[in-house]
């Protein structure tokens, strides 16, 4: 094993270079901090002024073209650029797949998308007089695996059921069918509809919106996403008194402790217990191995003669339903034809925040990745994904809450830090991301794992897991959503006893104490009336409400809350780099060392480690130097630059 890194900055550095970035007073965040990172072309170091000229350049230029008026926009241009950006990565993407990170990030995916899609296959069994089964969702999570792992331009977003799309599939079921209308034609006009909107949205470049959207709308809409799968999860289990009293209890019983058990696997991934690699092999394979022990579990000693609901299934490869697989989309009325119009402009409305948001937390501030995204080219492979699904008769497959984080995080390079080599400080540590793998194969195994789950021998399997581990599963899902997401952690904050919080907490250094209540209460509200809106008839128009909060927090909340409350308390979801293909994040400026033209920060930005960046943190920048024992790296901790030693990867 390599020996530790350890990171030492003297409290009076001598013979450093200090270099000068400076960002607008008003809005200090993590992401205006950074240096701009060399793109492919550029990969030489940056000069003094921190900008090459090469991205000098380019900046200048961006900043001029984001002077057009938001009304003038080129067609097709955002496909075109979004192609021509990642294109020369599609190589890279699947040579960098030779990498370790990519079995545990493989075989968890398989679990963490195939299990909840099936538990949301239950629903949708239940609630649509078992219209959609086993067979539909595994094989939309296939479409989409293997469409957006060949050609899109995001690969490492995860794609496939999801909790809204199943509340959308069963409203519509209740809409429609009392008028006789056949679900299935339907179904498939509101994907022929929702492909052309999708490809006019792609087309117009309309995801150069996603620029207004920030922490804010992403928090709410995750928010919402964990309480989905805690209330799916609580749903199963009522289903549970349909056999009798004890099968319901035993369930309880089993889904809470697949729960703890699964979230126990992941606090010792993060802990100090265990050699490193027992840790990483609990991590990587805890949860799959909870779900295979407590499928056998429940057949010890007097619980084998329990019975407890399973996992229905059908035959391999047929749909659930006496149909085919191509949906005769003629078999309905003009009158219908037209009626799927507003149905399909609630999903692409849907589809377009929701698939947005799961590119976005996949590709976050806290992640560093290295390879551009391409949110337009993106959106036109959903549209073509959606209107096959619709032809097919399966779910209309998107982007995933929060598998697609948890996906990006299992490809996680890390590295362990000492903080100081101060003898009193000794033990000290702390893990950073050192980088990530960013390829297609492991979102494309999957998809094909979860293939090879459709046929016989692996069907009777599935219908061995309990309801009740799926139940767990889901809770285990939703927890660990809600543990990451920003209203948690900021009702936390407002917990605490403020005499007790370090003063190291960003959220310290907000002066109106209101302002933080404030801010949260309008994310409790905006979430709450979005889980209310699902429990009724009209839940098939719960993303507008999502959507509409995001011209809100653009240009209604900078009214009564500061620049520097909103800088404390919001933040871009992804780094310029990211965000490069919509042209910035919005309001996001940088000058250049001598403090002279402000350039425009959409150009392409190494992005360091989570969490905010406050005087005296460290953001590292620069390459990573493959050769040699020794490794440098360039920090900015107010103009410092340290050396590392190797590292210990985990």
């Amino acid at each position: 094993m390599a020996p530790q890194e350890t990171l030492t900055v003297p409290t009076q550095p001598h013979g450093v270079a200090v270099q000068n970035v400076t960002s607008p007073s008003h809005s200090k965040k993590p992401w205006q901090s950074r240096m701009p990172f060399a793109s492919s072309k550029a990969r030489h170091h940056h000069g003094g002024n921190g900008l090459s000229r090469e991205r000098t350049g380019h900046s200048r230029h961006s900043g001029v073209s984001r002077k057009n008026a938001w009304w003038k926009t080129r067609l097709f241009s955002g496909m075109v650029n979004d192609i021509r950006r990642r294109a020369p990565f599609y190589w890279s993407d699947w040579k960098d797949a030779w990498d370790y990170r990519v079995v545990p990030a493989t075989v968890y995916m398989y679990f963490a998308n195939i299990l909840p899609a099936l538990a949301f296959s239950l629903d949708m069994f239940a609630k649509t007089d078992q219209s959609f089964g086993v067979n539909e969702v595994l094989l939309s999570s296939v479409l989409a695996s293997v469409v957006f792992s060949l050609a899109a331009c995001q690969p490492l977003v995860i794609v496939g059921v999801t909790g809204p799309i199943t509340v959308f599939n069963y409203t519509v079921y209740d809409i429609i069918t009392p008028r006789g209308t056949n679900y299935f034609a339907f179904m498939a006009w509101i994907g022929i509809w929702a492909l052309i909107f999708h490809w006019i949205l792609a087309v117009t470049n309309s995801c150069n919106g996603l620029r207004y959207v920030t922490r804010f709308s992403c928090d709410i809409f995750g928010f919402y996403v964990a309480f989905i799968y805690l209330q799916k999860g609580i749903q199963v289990l009522t289903r549970q008194w349909e056999v009798n009293d004890t099968s319901a209890y035993l369930s309880i019983a089993i889904a809470l402790l697949v729960t703890v058990v699964a979230y126990l696997c992941g606090i010792i991934g993060h802990s100090s217990l265990f050699q490193r690699h027992i840790r990483k092999f609990v991590e990587d394979y805890g949860t799959p191995l909870t779900v295979v022990f407590f499928t056998g579990f429940v057949h010890i000693g007097k619980m084998a003669n329990i019975e407890l609901l399973k996992l229905p299934t059908s035959r391999a490869f047929f749909p659930t339903s006496d149909r085919g697989w191509f949906i005769h989309f003629w078999d309905i009325s003009v009158a219908d034809v037209f009626l799927a119009i507003p149905f399909a402009i609630l999903l692409t409305i849907l589809f377009w925040f929701d698939h947005n948001v799961s590119s976005l937390i996949a590709q976050g501030t806290e992640f560093p990745l290295r390879k551009p995204a391409g949110f337009h080219w993106d959106i036109f492979l959903l549209g073509l994904t959606t209107g096959v699904a619709g032809l097919l008769g399966i779910p209309f497959p998107n982007g995933l809450i929060p598998q697609a984080p948890f996906h990006t995080t299992s490809l996680c390079v890390t590295r362990t830090v000492s903080d100081t080599d101060a003898e009193a400080n000794k033990g000290h540590t702390r893990r950073i991301v050192d980088h990530v793998v960013e390829q297609r194969v492991s979102n494309l195994a999957q998809g094909l794992l979860t293939l090879g789950t459709m046929t016989g021998p692996l069907l009777v399997v599935l219908h061995l897991i309990p309801q009740a581990v799926l139940a767990g599963l889901f809770f285990v899902m939703g927890i660990q959503a809600l543990e990451a997401n920003g209203i948690t952690l900021k009702l936390l904050f407002l917990a605490k006893d403020r005499h007790l919080t370090p003063r190291s907490d960003p959220l310290m250094r907000v002066e109106r104490r209101r302002a933080v209540w404030v801010f949260v209460a309008l994310e409790l509200v905006g979430f709450g009336a979005t889980f209310a809106i699902t429990q009724t008839i009209a839940a098939i128009g719960f993303p507008v409400f999502i959507f509409l909060y995001i011209p809100m927090r653009t240009f209604g909340m900078p009214m009564w809350f500061t620049p520097q409350e909103l800088g404390l308390l919001d933040a871009p979801t992804a780094s310029p780099f990211t965000m490069e293909s919509v042209g910035g994040n919005h309001g996001e400026v940088v000058r250049d060392a001598a403090g002279g033209e402000v350039l425009d920060e959409s150009d392409e930005a190494e992005r360091g480690e989570a969490g905010s960046v406050k005087e005296g943190d460290v953001v590292e920048e620069g390459r990573r130097n493959a050769e040699g024992a020794g490794r440098r790296r360039s920090s900015i901790r107010t103009g410092v630059e340290i050396e590392l030693g190797n590292v210990e990867k985990a």
